[in-house]
């Protein structure tokens, strides 16, 4: 009997599975503590335990970001341990916060799959829900990820590309429960800019870069558990480990805090896609684009809209060429909704 898990391939998928994801884990206070220090990450909301407080929550939660690793990192065994990349996200949302002491878990449910007409990868699409100890759903999220084929002579199965919503309504949004930003500090939080003063359209250069290093990105896909060879094993990818996406996305909204300081808790992801491969070396700029607004009626509380793209140098506010394809020097485009004091 084989014991060691090679993971799944592409044809080991079928619509329906639901998939049960090892290890639970206890989040605890050095989860903020090394996640500050690997990005590092500086919203009030996230940093202090009174300023939390004084926002109608019980302490200060753990880091969205770092909660979605650790949700994320669960799947990856199961979902991408053979997979040539991950390509995006739809339908994301932060439906608690998460506090150290909770336990997440991370289940699965494959919603789509498609061969690729090269006969030796395939894509597939799941939707994954963060679990606490007490059963609740935390978050959820669709992901879609290219596979490998362990046998290129294995029969395509049926295709089934899911439907998705492209945005997420302002009431899908979930605001946690007590939340009110009626008597919130602008000045602790480091700016004064509220949500009537952006406008649609509005572009911020977030001016910050940091260039990654190899240590802290190998730290982090251990910290939370993301096993995918291509993170690790240079025989899968001879011209240098990749860097984490998720690594990407905290660094480049760590860097966003310069000009959305006040763009407080991310509720929403609309959509997300790794536009080109980030190395040891690369140094990540960050910038970000107003696409909508909306009230929530939870007193103080207004949602945003944002684009946030990271790059690897170049001018900011450059996206796509002509042609539509990511510019070169594009790492990452993140579409998500986040809540900011009116």
């Amino acid at each position: 009997m084989v014991k060691t898990n090679p993971g799944r391939f592409f044809e080991d998928y079928s619509v329906g599975q639901v998939l049960p994801h090892a290890v639970p884990r206890t989040v605890t206070e050095g989860e903020r503590g090394l996640y500050h220090a690997l990005y590092p990450a500086r919203h009030a909301l996230y940093s202090s335990d009174e300023f939390a407080r004084a926002c109608g929550l019980q302490e200060s939660p753990i880091d969205d970001l770092a909660a979605f690793h650790v949700v994320f990192g669960k799947t990856v065994p199961d979902i991408s341990l053979n997979a040539v990349a991950n390509l995006g996200y739809a339908e994301g949302r932060w439906l608690l916060p998460v506090y150290a002491s909770d336990t997440l878990r991370s289940v699965s449910e494959v919603i789509g799959v498609k061969q690729n007409s090269n006969g030796k990868t395939g894509v597939v699409w799941v939707r994954t829900r963060g679990l606490n100890q007490l059963d609740e759903v935390v978050m959820e999220y669709v992901r879609w990820v290219m596979v490998r084929k362990a046998n290129p002579d294995a029969p395509a199965p049926e295709t089934v590309v899911p439907e998705l919503k492209k945005v997420l309504e302002p009431s899908d949004l979930a605001i946690p429960e007590g939340l009110d930003f009626s008597n919130y500090d602008f000045g602790l939080a480091g700016e004064p800019h509220r949500w009537g003063d952006y406008e649609i359209g509005e572009t911020i250069d977030h001016v910050d870069g940091v260039t990654v290093e190899e240590a802290e990105h190998m730290l982090a896909t251990r910290l939370w558990q993301n096993t995918a060879k291509v993170h690790f094993d240079l025989t899968f990818r001879p011209d240098g480990r990749l860097i984490y996406g998720g690594h990407v996305i905290s660094m480049a909204r760590t860097l966003s805090f310069n000009g959305l300081a006040n763009a407080q808790m991310i509720v929403g992801l609309n959509g997300g896609a790794h536009a080109n491969p980030c190395f040891a070396g690369d140094t990540i700029k960050a910038w970000s684009e107003v696409l909508d607004k909306a009230e929530t009626g939870v007193p103080g509380v207004g949602a945003i809209r944002l684009r946030l793209v990271a790059t690897k140098g170049g001018e900011p506010f450059a996206l796509k060429n002509e042609d539509g394809r990511y510019q070169p020097n594009v790492l990452l485009d993140l579409d998500y909704w986040a809540l900011m004091p009116i």
